[in-house]
Protein backbone atom coordinates (compact mmCIF):
# COMPACT_ATOMS: atom_id res chain seq x y z
CA UNK A 1 0.00 0.00 0.00
CA UNK A 2 2.97 2.48 0.96
CA UNK A 3 4.47 2.19 -2.44
CA UNK A 4 1.52 2.06 -4.20
CA UNK A 5 0.57 5.24 -3.32
CA UNK A 6 3.83 6.85 -2.86
CA UNK A 7 4.69 6.11 -6.61
CA UNK A 8 1.73 7.58 -7.66
CA UNK A 9 2.42 10.52 -5.86
CA UNK A 10 6.19 11.07 -7.52
CA UNK A 11 4.43 9.98 -10.95
CA UNK A 12 2.15 13.28 -9.86
CA UNK A 13 -1.11 11.33 -9.80
CA UNK A 14 -1.82 12.45 -6.65
CA UNK A 15 -1.22 16.13 -5.14
CA UNK A 16 -0.45 14.67 -1.54
CA UNK A 17 3.00 14.35 0.38
CA UNK A 18 3.44 11.56 2.94
CA UNK A 19 4.87 13.13 5.98
CA UNK A 20 6.04 10.08 8.18
CA UNK A 21 5.35 6.13 8.65
CA UNK A 22 4.79 5.24 12.19
CA UNK A 23 4.81 1.76 13.23
CA UNK A 24 4.44 -0.28 16.62
CA UNK A 25 7.27 -1.93 16.28
CA UNK A 26 11.24 -1.16 16.41
CA UNK A 27 13.75 -2.04 14.12
CA UNK A 28 15.10 -5.48 15.10
CA UNK A 29 11.66 -6.85 16.45
CA UNK A 30 10.72 -9.21 13.46
CA UNK A 31 11.62 -9.60 10.00
CA UNK A 32 8.29 -8.46 8.07
CA UNK A 33 8.14 -5.29 9.60
CA UNK A 34 12.53 -4.81 8.97
CA UNK A 35 11.87 -5.69 5.34
CA UNK A 36 9.03 -2.93 5.56
CA UNK A 37 11.42 -0.39 7.57
CA UNK A 38 13.74 -0.82 4.28
CA UNK A 39 11.23 0.06 1.90
CA UNK A 40 10.26 3.20 4.09
CA UNK A 41 14.13 4.42 4.07
CA UNK A 42 13.74 3.87 0.18
CA UNK A 43 11.16 5.96 -0.01
CA UNK A 44 12.75 8.68 1.61
CA UNK A 45 10.00 8.97 3.94
CA UNK A 46 10.90 9.82 7.95
CA UNK A 47 10.08 6.72 9.94
CA UNK A 48 8.69 7.30 13.64
CA UNK A 49 8.71 3.81 15.63
CA UNK A 50 7.55 3.10 19.50
CA UNK A 51 7.39 -0.87 20.12
CA UNK A 52 4.11 -1.46 21.73
CA UNK A 53 5.51 -4.83 23.09
CA UNK A 54 8.59 -3.31 24.84
CA UNK A 55 6.52 -0.95 26.09
CA UNK A 56 4.16 -3.01 27.56
CA UNK A 57 6.71 -5.48 28.58
CA UNK A 58 8.80 -2.45 30.71
CA UNK A 59 5.86 -1.68 32.42
CA UNK A 60 4.26 -4.75 33.99
CA UNK A 61 0.92 -3.60 33.36
CA UNK A 62 -2.08 -5.28 31.11
CA UNK A 63 -2.67 -3.57 28.17
CA UNK A 64 -6.04 -2.28 29.36
CA UNK A 65 -4.20 -0.12 31.63
CA UNK A 66 -1.13 1.03 29.25
CA UNK A 67 -3.31 1.63 26.00
CA UNK A 68 -3.95 5.99 27.04
CA UNK A 69 -0.18 6.06 27.91
CA UNK A 70 1.11 4.64 24.74
CA UNK A 71 -0.89 6.77 22.78
CA UNK A 72 0.17 9.68 24.17
CA UNK A 73 3.79 8.53 24.08
CA UNK A 74 2.95 8.23 20.32
CA UNK A 75 1.47 11.59 19.77
CA UNK A 76 4.42 13.25 21.20
CA UNK A 77 6.53 11.45 18.35
CA UNK A 78 4.43 12.55 15.63
CA UNK A 79 3.68 16.01 16.94
CA UNK A 80 7.06 17.57 14.84
CA UNK A 81 5.10 16.20 11.39
CA UNK A 82 2.05 18.33 9.92
CA UNK A 83 -0.51 16.33 8.67
CA UNK A 84 -3.71 16.74 7.05
CA UNK A 85 -5.34 13.02 7.47
CA UNK A 86 -3.50 9.62 8.52
CA UNK A 87 -3.94 6.66 7.00
CA UNK A 88 -4.31 2.78 9.23
CA UNK A 89 -2.60 0.63 6.74
CA UNK A 90 -1.67 -3.07 8.78
CA UNK A 91 -2.02 -1.15 11.92
CA UNK A 92 -3.59 -3.74 14.53
CA UNK A 93 -3.65 -1.97 17.52
CA UNK A 94 -7.25 -0.50 18.32
CA UNK A 95 -6.77 3.52 18.86
CA UNK A 96 -7.57 5.17 21.98
CA UNK A 97 -10.40 7.83 21.92
CA UNK A 98 -7.72 10.86 22.54
CA UNK A 99 -5.87 10.01 19.52
CA UNK A 100 -8.79 9.63 17.30
CA UNK A 101 -9.75 13.11 18.52
CA UNK A 102 -6.28 14.67 18.17
CA UNK A 103 -6.08 13.51 14.24
CA UNK A 104 -8.54 12.29 11.49
CA UNK A 105 -7.66 8.68 10.85
CA UNK A 106 -8.74 6.66 7.70
CA UNK A 107 -9.26 3.55 8.10
CA UNK A 108 -9.48 0.95 5.47
CA UNK A 109 -12.04 -1.59 5.78
CA UNK A 110 -12.68 -4.96 3.74
CA UNK A 111 -16.73 -4.73 3.29
CA UNK A 112 -19.37 -2.27 2.72
CA UNK A 113 -20.67 0.48 4.81
CA UNK A 114 -23.80 -2.16 5.26
CA UNK A 115 -21.77 -5.60 5.30
CA UNK A 116 -20.01 -7.57 7.77
CA UNK A 117 -17.41 -6.27 10.22
CA UNK A 118 -14.48 -8.68 12.00
CA UNK A 119 -10.77 -9.34 9.88
CA UNK A 120 -11.30 -9.90 6.51
CA UNK A 121 -11.00 -13.17 6.70
CA UNK A 122 -14.67 -12.96 8.80
CA UNK A 123 -15.68 -11.02 6.40
CA UNK A 124 -15.31 -13.31 3.52
CA UNK A 125 -17.15 -16.50 4.99
CA UNK A 126 -19.64 -14.42 6.25
CA UNK A 127 -20.32 -13.45 2.65
CA UNK A 128 -19.78 -16.90 1.66
CA UNK A 129 -22.22 -18.23 4.16
CA UNK A 130 -25.08 -15.92 3.32
CA UNK A 131 -24.55 -16.49 -0.70
CA UNK A 132 -23.93 -12.05 -0.71
CA UNK A 133 -24.08 -11.09 -4.21
CA UNK A 134 -21.63 -8.58 -3.72
CA UNK A 135 -18.59 -6.89 -1.48
CA UNK A 136 -16.66 -4.32 -1.57
CA UNK A 137 -14.36 -2.14 1.11
CA UNK A 138 -15.02 1.26 2.75
CA UNK A 139 -12.82 3.88 4.06
CA UNK A 140 -14.18 5.51 7.10
CA UNK A 141 -13.23 7.71 9.67
CA UNK A 142 -11.84 5.76 12.81
CA UNK A 143 -13.64 6.35 16.50
CA UNK A 144 -13.21 4.31 19.32
CA UNK A 145 -16.23 2.21 17.88
CA UNK A 146 -14.34 -0.41 16.02
CA UNK A 147 -15.52 -0.37 12.26
CA UNK A 148 -18.26 1.83 13.58
CA UNK A 149 -16.76 5.44 12.66
CA UNK A 150 -18.50 7.58 9.49
CA UNK A 151 -18.15 6.21 6.29
CA UNK A 152 -16.32 8.69 3.75
CA UNK A 153 -15.95 6.23 0.56
CA UNK A 154 -16.86 2.81 -0.60
CA UNK A 155 -16.46 0.70 -3.92
CA UNK A 156 -18.37 -2.20 -4.56
CA UNK A 157 -17.16 -5.73 -5.91
CA UNK A 158 -19.60 -8.32 -7.70
CA UNK A 159 -19.56 -12.15 -6.57
CA UNK A 160 -21.71 -13.39 -9.15
CA UNK A 161 -20.89 -14.08 -12.84
CA UNK A 162 -17.36 -14.61 -14.69
CA UNK A 163 -15.46 -17.08 -12.67
CA UNK A 164 -17.54 -17.14 -9.77
CA UNK A 165 -20.52 -18.34 -10.81
CA UNK A 166 -18.84 -21.84 -10.88
CA UNK A 167 -17.16 -21.80 -7.59
CA UNK A 168 -20.46 -21.10 -5.87
CA UNK A 169 -21.97 -24.16 -7.44
CA UNK A 170 -18.80 -26.02 -5.63
CA UNK A 171 -19.60 -23.96 -2.58
CA UNK A 172 -23.06 -24.85 -2.30
CA UNK A 173 -22.34 -28.88 -2.93
CA UNK A 174 -19.33 -28.19 0.22
CA UNK A 175 -20.03 -28.49 3.79
CA UNK A 176 -19.00 -25.02 4.64
CA UNK A 177 -18.05 -25.27 8.30
CA UNK A 178 -15.80 -27.99 7.43
CA UNK A 179 -14.01 -26.29 4.58
CA UNK A 180 -13.68 -23.34 6.69
CA UNK A 181 -11.97 -25.54 8.89
CA UNK A 182 -9.91 -27.84 6.55
CA UNK A 183 -9.26 -25.96 3.97
CA UNK A 184 -9.31 -21.72 5.01
CA UNK A 185 -7.79 -19.44 3.16
CA UNK A 186 -7.07 -21.82 0.28
CA UNK A 187 -11.23 -22.85 -0.57
CA UNK A 188 -11.66 -22.01 -3.52
CA UNK A 189 -14.05 -19.25 -3.62
CA UNK A 190 -12.67 -17.52 -0.36
CA UNK A 191 -9.61 -17.00 -2.68
CA UNK A 192 -11.43 -15.44 -5.46
CA UNK A 193 -13.66 -13.49 -3.48
CA UNK A 194 -9.89 -12.01 -1.70
CA UNK A 195 -8.20 -11.64 -4.78
CA UNK A 196 -11.03 -9.43 -6.49
CA UNK A 197 -11.00 -7.39 -3.44
CA UNK A 198 -7.61 -6.83 -2.62
CA UNK A 199 -7.19 -5.57 -6.55
CA UNK A 200 -9.57 -2.67 -5.55
CA UNK A 201 -8.47 -1.52 -2.19
CA UNK A 202 -5.36 0.40 -2.40
CA UNK A 203 -7.11 2.53 -5.50
CA UNK A 204 -10.27 2.92 -2.93
CA UNK A 205 -7.16 4.64 -0.63
CA UNK A 206 -5.74 6.42 -3.55
CA UNK A 207 -8.80 7.75 -4.72
CA UNK A 208 -10.24 8.53 -1.25
CA UNK A 209 -6.87 10.41 -0.83
CA UNK A 210 -7.15 12.06 -4.05
CA UNK A 211 -10.96 13.23 -3.03
CA UNK A 212 -9.42 14.96 0.24
CA UNK A 213 -7.12 16.23 -1.94
CA UNK A 214 -9.03 17.94 -4.69
CA UNK A 215 -11.97 19.35 -2.02
CA UNK A 216 -14.37 16.34 -3.01
CA UNK A 217 -14.73 14.94 0.57
CA UNK A 218 -14.20 16.64 3.42
CA UNK A 219 -11.04 17.67 4.83
CA UNK A 220 -11.96 17.87 8.58
CA UNK A 221 -12.89 15.45 10.94
CA UNK A 222 -16.04 17.77 12.38
CA UNK A 223 -17.38 17.71 8.60
CA UNK A 224 -17.42 14.00 7.92
CA UNK A 225 -19.50 12.83 10.74
CA UNK A 226 -22.55 14.35 8.63
CA UNK A 227 -21.14 12.90 5.57
CA UNK A 228 -23.08 10.56 2.73
CA UNK A 229 -20.44 8.21 1.84
CA UNK A 230 -19.52 8.68 -1.89
CA UNK A 231 -18.82 5.47 -4.40
CA UNK A 232 -15.91 5.59 -6.16
CA UNK A 233 -15.91 2.70 -8.58
CA UNK A 234 -15.82 5.40 -11.22
CA UNK A 235 -12.94 6.77 -10.33
CA UNK A 236 -11.63 3.61 -9.31
CA UNK A 237 -12.15 2.05 -12.85
CA UNK A 238 -10.35 4.72 -14.61
CA UNK A 239 -7.08 4.77 -12.36
CA UNK A 240 -7.68 0.95 -12.71
CA UNK A 241 -7.71 1.25 -17.01
CA UNK A 242 -4.91 3.97 -16.69
CA UNK A 243 -2.32 1.93 -15.13
CA UNK A 244 -3.23 -1.00 -17.30
CA UNK A 245 -5.25 -2.81 -15.20
CA UNK A 246 -9.08 -4.07 -15.86
CA UNK A 247 -11.89 -3.52 -13.28
CA UNK A 248 -13.23 -7.04 -13.71
CA UNK A 249 -11.11 -9.81 -12.91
Amino acid sequence: MLEFVQTHIQDGKLDARIQFVFSNRQPGEAEGSDEFFGLVRRCGIPLVTLSSAEFRRTSGRPWSELRQDFDRRVISLVEPYEVDVCVLAGYMLILGGETCRRYPFLNLHPALPDGPVGTWQEVIWELIETRAPRTGAMVHLATEQVDRGPVLSYCTVPLWGGPFDALWEEAGAADLSEARKEQGEEFPLFREIRAAGYAREPYLVLETLRAVADGLLPGAAADWAQWEPRCLDDAIASAMENDGLTRAR
